[in-house]
């Protein structure tokens, strides 16, 4: 009977986890859809300025709540967490470039080849040595992102290279993140979203326009909205596995595509529904390498808090 109870309970704490882990994927697509929006009339800098206040609306209660506050300003290995900061930056300004003229489809197609950048990372920088067949798949996955690139010289354009940059800015976080592990992930959370009121500020001195109060609010729920996510996502990894619940970020660029669709009239064409068809199965195949040659499989989620 208590066997049989201990099953039940962690059946009940898989099937909560997976939940969470989609609504808080459905929520970084709402926000992505929301940033859309909002650069269409406003400067990258200024809706990373405001967007970071409110953040700090959600973090600030919890690192006081926490007793973190002291451990934020003793972090460790200030030199990599500096990096992190620029990388987390970076990884959120040039999203908001890109979709300020590229689909919401096409920009996340870009982003879903962060664990295959990752994964080639991974082996030169964190000694995860990986064998033919996980080779293989990322260099199939970079063609993915070469197809979806469409390099020529009619096509290739800066929102695109900046998708590319901002996705293998997201990766170089993800990689920094591990070497981080030892801090806590409200002091990782904190300074990134630090860094990036910092690049708000400077980027939106020139480029300011007042918002009307719709606006306002919308900038300062892409912080909100961003962190709750983040945090949902969090607590689904301790409620299941992680083998499990990686390929469930995949579901953010279904969502992109509906949401879309929905609100910006964009429909993917098929040269991007190959090149995310090719990105996805690649990505699949490497978390399913990692779980058969045992080493530790953590979801290399877009998190752009």
């Amino acid at each position: 009977m208590g066997a049989w109870t201990k099953q039940l309970r962690t059946t009940d704490a898989t099937a909560a986890g997976v939940i969470i882990m989609l609504v808080g994927l459905f929520l970084f697509a709402i926000n992505d859809a929301m940033g859309k929006w909002l650069v269409a009339s406003f400067s990258v800098g200024q809706i990373l300025l405001v967007r970071s206040i409110g953040a700090f609306l959600i973090l600030g209660p919890m690192l006081v709540a926490r007793d973190s506050v002291q451990a934020v300003f003793r972090p460790e290995k200030p030199a990599l967490q500096a990096l992190r900061v620029l990388a987390s930056a970076a990884d959120v300004g040039f999203f908001y470039a890109a979709v300020a003229y590229l689909p919401l489809a096409d920009a996340l197609t870009f982003y879903m080849a962060g664990p295959i950048y990752v994964a080639a990372l991974s082996h030169f920088f964190l000694g995860e040595r990986s064998g033919w067949k996980r080779w293989t798949a990322i260099f199939v996955g970079f063609i993915g992102v070469i197809i979806v690139l469409r390099p020529s010289s009619a096509s290739l354009t800066w929102p695109s290279l900046f998708a590319v940059m901002g996705s293998f800015s997201l990766a170089v976080q993800l990689i920094l993140s591990r070497l981080l592990r030892n801090t806590s992930d409200s002091v990782l959370v904190t300074w990134q979203t630090v860094g990036v009121l910092i690049i708000g500020v400077t980027l939106s001195a020139n480029a300011w326009t007042t918002p009307d109060l719709t606006s306002l609010i919308a900038m300062l729920m892409l912080g909100v909205v961003a962190s709750i996510a983040h945090m949902m996502m969090t607590r689904s990894m301790k409620l299941a596995s992680a083998s499990l619940l990686a390929p469930l970020q995949y579901t953010l660029l279904l969502w992109a595509i509906i949401l879309g669709v929905i609100f910006f009239d964009e429909l993917p064409d098929l040269q991007v529904i190959l090149g995310s068809v090719i990105i996805i199965v690649a990505g699949l195949f490497i978390f399913h390498r990692k779980k058969v040659v045992g080493a530790p499989v953590k979801p290399e989620t877009v998190d752009r808090v």
